[in-house]
């Protein structure tokens, strides 16, 4: 496949109104997706650092002092499998209504056989679970909407 296919392609999911498309010739397989949503924070993974992830925005780019009406997301730091809990029969690590603490692990994503605990940046409540376990999440995909606290 060459490059001008592939940016007419871009160009065909940018003016469209599709939010994912694939594309398969042969044995190349394309697949867009569009975010209808900016990424607002995202939390960090503490201690197992993936090659060629982009670097998640530090929480010094999150407001000092956000508003009320101001909706709060923890974003997917990479590209993986969205899992709620550490194992299939043990409760979620959290979920609608809880107080989660700076640090607190809330969810797992595996990447290339990497099991990543994403940890929460500051204090908040989770308003929202976003995406159900097992679920394939891109680079700043919402996982949680949360109130910070």
């Amino acid at each position: 496949m060459d490059l001008e296919k592939i940016a007419g392609l871009v160009k065909l999911i940018e003016d469209s109104t599709l939010k994912e498309f694939t594309y398969k010739e042969g044995d190349v397989k394309i697949t867009m997706s569009k975010l209808d949503h900016p990424p607002v924070v995202a939390a960090g993974m503490p201690s197992m650092p993936m090659p060629m992830a982009p670097a998640a925005p530090s929480p010094a780019a999150a407001p000092a002092a956000p508003e009320e009406d101001e909706v709060l997301f923890i974003t997917s730091p990479i590209v993986g499998t969205f899992y709620s809990a550490a194992a299939p029969d043990v409760p979620a690590f959290v979920r609608v209504g809880d107080h989660v603490k700076e640090g607190q692990t809330v969810c797992i994503l595996e990447a290339m056989k990497l099991m990543n605990e994403i940890q929460c940046e500051f204090d908040c409540e989770i308003e929202a679970v976003l995406v159900s376990n097992e679920q394939k999440v891109e680079y700043g995909q919402p996982l949680f909407r949360v109130k910070k606290l």
